[in-house]
């Protein structure tokens, strides 16, 4: 397995940048570049672990990700969801069996979903975290992201409040990133040997994020992140950071940058509320918020070098199994799990049943028609897009406006007591706006980015919107786009019908 970020340059000269985009290679000799890279440079593993089941038809997703997912059996409607990221090299199954977070789906009753890339997308099945058009909210790997959040809360019925997202490595980096791009659908997030959201937008900047963080301000840092959420964002995720004091991979100041960005979203300063000793040296900081709730807590392991902090055993306090980059010194799972609150009851839903009989009772090119049954009690309703609170209700209709055309989208509710508790939120309905006629276009690829429909990244060009590889940057190579929706173009090379 080779390392779980893009392998380092060594003196001697430039060698195959693991990680790197769709293959892309510095030309060096084959032995050497086989040797750096451990020989991964092919399609990563696929999961095939029992339990985990596989899901397709989550989304257009644009980011070419597998959807892999473990729900425990008789798992309750209104129940958490975590989001899992493997590291470089791995996949969903390696990352299920040597985390411990499946042990914890089974005891806090949640469902798990693991992504899971590959070498289709990177050279060492890394998330790129790197990449622009694929770590903003809306696009490539992200989006696929948030669209298996929508399918999980809808086919699990998962609280749509109780969200989080972890990672380790590579994933841990998507996770900050992730985090900032959707504060609006994450309650929570842990970030494993990972780095600052949006500190790098290339390859050449990952390695000095990795090896040589800049040291920005907290409000400079704070600033990606605000300026990678909606506009006018007021609520943030609560953010679990987990650093090796050894990691040679990540530099341990990674951890202390990531801590001065999200302490400085939340408002609060970067001195600990207070500190703790816990088990295999590890020392937990807290930085409480206001209201004096924990908000950010830093977890530094003495002595541990990259990876994933596990602590194999029967105990309650314990969890995964070794392996490569699942290191032995204490178990992250469970204290994040009891940071972000999953072993304790769940948020007051009042007493109010989930409404029934959601429908789409029509839909235009910008906007969808709803309606439900009343339910006895409800002095409003809360309505949910994607999984994301979009609107409230005083009666049993709603109608959802500023849509996208030709683009589909799920909705759910739930009734609000006098009190003003929302209760558990409804099975999710579908349906796709109106209005876009697809259209199909073949050029070179040089055309298709002076045109809008791909844009150029490391001297690659890609599909916008699918993000979908094209081949390199250039006039001679050719592809038929198909315009399937405003600004989202997917490769149709064997056919466009429209």
């Amino acid at each position: 397995m080779g390392q779980p970020y893009p392998p380092p340059r060594p003196a001697g000269g430039p060698r195959v940048l693991g990680g790197v985009r769709r293959l892309c290679r510095w030309v060096t000799a084959a032995a050497g570049a086989l040797a750096l890279t451990g020989g991964l440079i092919a399609a990563g593993p696929q999961a095939s672990a029992a339990g985990l089941v596989q899901v397709t038809g989550f989304g257009s997703n644009p980011g070419n990700l597998s959807m892999y997912v473990y729900a425990p059996d008789a798992l309750p409607a209104g129940a958490p969801l975590v989001i899992a990221l493997h590291g470089c090299t791995q996949s969903a199954s390696d990352y299920s069996a040597h985390s411990g977070w499946p042990q914890f789906a089974d005891r806090y009753g949640f469902a798990l979903v693991l992504p899971q890339t590959s070498g289709a997308n990177n050279a060492n099945a890394c998330f790129n975290w790197f990449e622009p058009g694929d770590s903003a909210r809306g696009r490539g790997e992200a989006l696929s992201v948030r669209q298996m959040v929508g399918e999980a809360i809808s086919r699990y019925g998962s609280d749509a409040r109780r969200v989080y997202i972890t990672g380790l490595s590579a994933g841990g980096a998507m996770t900050a990133n992730m985090l900032a791009a959707y504060p609006d659908v994450f309650a929570g997030g842990s970030i494993a040997s990972g780095l600052p959201a949006y500190c790098a937008s290339s390859v050449s900047a990952a390695y000095t994020c990795m090896y040589s963080p800049a040291d920005r301000t907290p409000a400079q840092w704070g600033a990606l992140v605000r300026s990678a959420a909606p506009a006018g964002t007021a609520s943030w995720p609560r953010v679990a950071i987990w650093q090796g004091t050894a990691d040679t991979t990540v530099r341990p100041a990674n951890a202390t940058e990531l801590r001065d960005q999200w302490t400085d979203v939340w408002g609060i300063g970067q001195t600990p509320s207070r500190t703790e000793s816990l088990t295999a040296g590890t020392t937990l900081s807290v930085y409480d918020d206001a209201s004096g709730s924990p908000a950010v807590e830093v977890y530094s392991v003495s002595g541990m070098a990259h990876g994933l902090a596990v602590d194999p055993g029967g105990g309650p306090e314990q969890c995964g199994s070794t392996g490569t980059y699942y290191l032995d010194t204490i178990c992250s799972g469970y204290h994040t799990a009891r940071f972000w609150g999953l072993d304790g009851d769940a948020p007051d839903t009042g007493s109010l049943p989930a409404p029934t009989g959601l429908t789409v009772t029509g839909t235009t090119d910008t906007g969808a028609a709803l309606t439900w049954n009343t339910v006895a009690g409800a002095a409003s309703y809360q309505v949910y897009r994607d999984g994301t609170r979009t609107g409230t209700a005083t009666s049993a209709a709603y109608t959802d406006t500023g849509l996208a055309t030709g683009t589909t989208y799920s909705w759910a509710v739930a009734a609000v007591d006098a009190a003003g508790a929302a209760g558990p939120v409804s099975p999710a309905v579908t349906a796709t706006t109106t209005g876009f006629t697809p259209t199909c276009h073949t050029a070179s690829n040089y055309d298709h980015t002076a045109a809008g429909r791909a844009y150029r990244s490391g001297g690659h060009t890609y599909a916008r919107g699918s993000g979908q590889a094209m081949g390199l940057w250039n006039t001679f190579t050719t592809h038929t786009l198909k315009r399937t929706a405003p600004d989202h173009y997917a490769v149709a090379d064997s056919g466009c019908p429209a």
